[in-house]
């Protein structure tokens, strides 16, 4: 089959109709135009050009060190960036404060170090602090929102158990959960599916999906799985060397010639029956320069 053909059965494939139902279709909820960041004098991103819509999840996939996590950073606010522009909700990104930031976007990291000793459920109410007025402490809404996020993400029972006692995956579903718990119009994750089993990354792919399509939230992640980024985004950009491989849909960012070409491997670049998503493979060593 070749890479144009309508994924009908992918879990991304009706977002363009939920995007239409909500009265928002295709909506740019955040952008970047020709945006260069790095560190100290080293370029890790390179006029990369983007943009998340409304109701639609994103995937950033690409090797180490190809920038992936410098430009969520930098969508976020988190890193300044030395040229182009960021905006969201066709404003810049500079113009917001923090907290007028923080309603409006979450952000989850690789590594979110907690110093002190809060429960799960502690940790997911710190998501409703930026809807909280000064001096004001969380209302019973507020406690209700934190306990339905820690449903979804299949952690009710951890709820008092200190962030330090549980695994690596558990607290990576915690702070999913105060990212859900912030009720944000745009999340942006990074390597969401680290630490996590088969049917937790499942899981927490259709908690996104089905916030996408109902809320018409704006997710952009950062993946190493490639063929997940093919089974649950509706669009990806392929990153190398900081730059732009790839963007579009999975069938057009990633085909067999661009993988190979950045990760400097022979990809096969199938399809997965049960699916129909794409199903990428590695089916040789890795391309030695010519000496």
């Amino acid at each position: 089959m070749d890479g144009t053909e309508t994924i009908a059965a992918r879990p991304g494939a009706d977002n363009a109709a939920a995007r239409e139902c909500l009265g928002a279709p295709d909506a740019v909820a955040l952008r970047a135009i020709k945006l260069t960041a790095g560190y100290g004098n080293r370029a890790a991103v390179r006029e990369v050009s983007i943009d998340v819509r409304r109701g639609e999840l994103l995937a950033i996939v690409g090797p180490n060190g190809a920038g992936k996590s410098t430009l969520l950073r930098a969508l976020s606010g988190a890193l300044r960036p030395w040229s182009g522009t960021i905006e969201l909700a066709s404003r810049p990104l500079a113009e917001y404060d923090r907290r007028a930031l923080a309603r409006r976007m979450a952000t989850v990291a690789q590594e979110n170090p907690v110093a002190f000793r809060f429960t799960a459920l502690e940790v997911v109410l710190m998501g409703r602090a930026p809807h909280l007025g000064a001096w004001r402490f969380e209302s019973a809404h507020d406690l209700q929102i934190a306990r339905e996020a820690l449903a979804r993400f299949d952690l009710t029972a951890l709820a008092g158990r200190a962030i330090q006692e549980l695994s690596g995956g558990e607290r990576k579903r915690v702070f999913l959960a105060r990212a859900l718990a912030q009720e944000p119009e745009v999340a942006l994750l990074d390597e969401p599916s680290a630490f996590l089993d088969l049917r937790h990354v499942a899981e927490i792919f259709g908690r996104f999906r089905e916030l996408a399509a109902t809320r018409a939230m704006a997710v952009a992640v950062t993946l190493h799985d490639l063929n997940a980024a093919a089974l649950y985004a509706d669009r990806v950009l392929l990153m190398k060397d900081g730059a732009a491989a790839g963007y579009g849909r999975p069938e057009e960012a990633m085909t067999a010639e661009r993988l190979g070409a950045v990760y400097d491997t022979e990809v096969y670049v199938g399809r997965n029956p049960a699916t129909g998503a794409l199903a990428i493979l590695p089916i040789g060593a890795p391309r030695r320069p010519a000496v």
